[in-house]
């Protein structure tokens, strides 16, 4: 399983650099609707939608996109400031969710069958993470090093758990993860913000930037557990079979819909 992991990430993160690095803002924000449709898809399916409920999510999922980039297209003639104040509102919204609603959901044990609720939660999950992917390309640099905090966190907390874990962190959630490898993820992040110190982000303040991959690698975590916790009341392993070795579009995005918009508005000025 290991070896087939290593080798979709072989395959697809050169593709996904490429398209950081290489396309127009324009064209990467398209792009980026694809993987989105697909995780819209898969939420679907954990959420049990029937077809049309999942027609009109998805369809939601497309109007939102639109709105956003309109409102983006227009700030280019018009002040900025009605468009930034646009997007603060969705990572607020998004980084309340994770704040706030997922963790009461997880501790409570939640098993929401509501429709309306969950495309809710859906809409508010994946909007802002396709909006701060889409904004924060236009720095592209720190786009991949943001990403760097989630991808290194969750390496970090899965080969630690691995190695060391033995206490479960929430066994009747995601029985694999271990609180040795939350503290492997903590470890792993410092040293990353320490090494990004001292070389490319040398004039920030340096507890900060460490607080603040801190706070992402934790909502990085309720990501992970809150989608675990949906697979786990739709009684599916994996949200989907995209990725060999990885399973869905959700399973490799969770950390993101939960770490990103909370970075998108720290770092991007209005």
């Amino acid at each position: 399983m290991l070896k087939l992991r290593i080798v979709t990430v072989a395959v697809v993160l050169p593709l996904f650099l490429a398209a950081i690095f290489l396309l127009p803002n324009s064209w990467w924000s398209l792009a980026l609707v694809a993987p989105l449709l697909v995780a819209g898809h898969e939420w679907s399916r954990l959420a049990g939608f029937g077809r049309n409920v999942e027609a009109l999510f998805l369809l939601a999922l497309l109007a939102g996109c639109w709105l956003l980039w309109m409102a983006a297209s227009l700030a280019a003639t018009r002040p900025a400031n009605a468009s930034a104040a646009i997007d603060r509102t969705f990572y607020v919204m998004n980084v309340a969710f994770w704040c706030v609603v997922a963790p009461c959901w997880l501790w409570l044990k939640l098993a929401v069958r509501d429709p309306v609720a969950l495309a809710a939660a859906g809409l508010v999950v994946l909007l802002p993470a396709w909006l701060a992917l889409a904004r924060l390309q236009n720095d592209a640099p720190l786009l991949l090093l943001l990403l760097g905090v989630i991808w290194i966190a969750d390496s970090a907390a899965y080969f630690t758990g691995r190695a060391l874990g033995r206490r479960k962190l929430a066994p009747a959630i995601s029985p694999g993860k271990t609180w040795e490898g939350v503290g492997g993820a903590f470890a792993a992040v410092t040293v990353y913000a320490l090494a990004l110190h001292f070389s490319l982000l040398a004039a920030r303040d340096l507890p900060a930037v460490i607080s603040g991959f801190v706070v992402m690698t934790v909502l990085s975590i309720v990501g992970d557990l809150f989608e675990s916790w949906l697979k786990r009341n739709a009684g599916v392993k994996d949200s989907g079979g995209i990725f060999p070795g990885h399973g869905g579009m959700l399973d490799r995005i969770d950390g993101i819909t939960a770490a990103l918009p909370l970075a998108a508005l720290i770092f991007i000025q209005p």
